[in-house]
């Protein structure tokens, strides 16, 4: 069974230890959704400058973050690897060059905080593809096409990030809901995905982008369900939507992910007041 596609607004590492309007929607995508065979990870906490797929039998939890309670550095996610899975990802992007990992990086928090309420047993191979610095967005949207072929194989694509992210603008005042430009920008997405998925880097035009997306980490993951959708001819649904802390949204879609959430969920983790944001790493 084809699987689905999905990009999560994964927000904070605190949405790990939680349950909220987001993370009991993740767990409702894993309890409803037929169970993959295995899933390839999109996070953007894995972004530096090549291209690799984890391809190690047991790939650890990586806490890429700190200031934060030790009940979050005591999570771990010990799901197995899969580098029979990485090495067919290595063919699909041919001509394109991608590495084999085989003991540097892991799972980070882009993945495991939401897999850890997705499958909480942790009992789905996971690989993690890395976010190729060097390459301009529209290698990450080829990259994408190529990947749609995975989910005829039984394989998850998960990409992990957020819409809108920028830490520098974090209102601690609006826990729960967004600035106005960020709102602006997050419905200019969805109207793009809604609409022609295939011309998403439009958004770059948009007034509200240099706000929304200071850095493009956390925007790239989003740019591979575009690509999938593009290259499908599939249509991608909102799953979620919401903001936290002004400046984050938590708006999340899917291709192939027919499972009803609440749309508008209000409330969503957020960082201990002592944690600069922007030393945070969420």
């Amino acid at each position: 069974m084809r699987q689905p596609a999905l990009f999560i607004g994964h927000g904070s590492p605190m949405n790990t230890l939680e349950s909220n309007g987001y993370t009991q929607g993740w767990a409702a995508i894993g309890r409803n959704l037929p169970k993959p065979k295995a899933i390839l990870a999109i996070s953007a906490h894995w972004y530096f400058g090549t291209t690799a797929v984890t391809a190690m039998e047991t790939p650890r939890t990586i806490h890429d973050f700190y200031g934060f309670p030790q009940e979050l550095f005591d999570v771990q996610y010990p799901a197995s690897g899969d580098p029979e899975l990485a090495g067919r990802i290595q063919e699909l992007v041919k001509p394109q060059w991608m590495g084999l990992d085989r003991d540097q990086w892991g799972l980070d928090h882009g993945t495991w905080s939401v897999l850890k309420h997705m499958y909480p047993e942790a009992d789905v191979p996971v690989v993690q593809l890395s976010l190729n610095a060097t390459q301009p967005m529209e290698y990450h949207i080829d990259l994408g096409r190529k990947l749609a072929a995975l989910r005829d194989e039984g394989v998850m694509i998960l990409g992990s990030g957020n819409v809108v992210h920028n830490l520098g603008r974090v209102e601690w005042d609006k826990p729960n809901s967004g600035t106005n430009w960020g709102r602006r920008f997050d419905d200019a997405a969805q109207e793009q995905l809604d609409n022609a998925p295939e011309d998403i880097l439009k958004l770059r035009e948009h007034p509200d982008y240099s706000l929304a997306v200071p850095t493009p980490d956390h925007f790239l993951p989003l740019l591979y369900l575009a690509g999938i959708a593009a290259q499908e001819g599939s249509k991608i649904e909102t799953l979620q939507q919401g903001h936290a802390l002004g400046s984050i949204s938590m708006t999340s879609y899917g291709i192939d992910a027919k499972v009803e959430l609440a749309k508008d969920s209000h409330r969503a983790a957020s960082l201990p007041e002592d944690v600069p944001p922007e030393q945070s790493n969420i």
